[in-house]
């Protein structure tokens, strides 16, 4: 399973995602959304018996990467 967390997709930004989380409103309901769909999708993934379809799965999938180049905006051009 690959790990999807911000700090791991952007590990250059570990030290300012971190400063951001705590002055950036926006960028802080940004990153809580981005990791509670991470989340779910690593919940569906590695457990079976919690079944989605794979529709509701992909969905979840492309939210992640719409949030991950939002957040990936942020920590560029901030």
């Amino acid at each position: 399973m690959e790990n999807h967390t911000l700090v791991h997709e952007f590990p250059e930004f570990e030290s300012k995602i971190s400063e951001m989380k705590q002055r950036d409103s926006v960028f802080r309901s940004l990153y809580v959304n981005y990791e509670e769909v991470n989340a779910l999708i690593q919940h569906y993934e590695e457990n079976e018996e919690n079944h989605t379809t794979d529709e509701h799965l992909n969905e979840l999938r492309k939210k992640r990467v719409f949030l991950k180049d939002q957040l990936s905006q942020y920590l560029t051009n901030k």
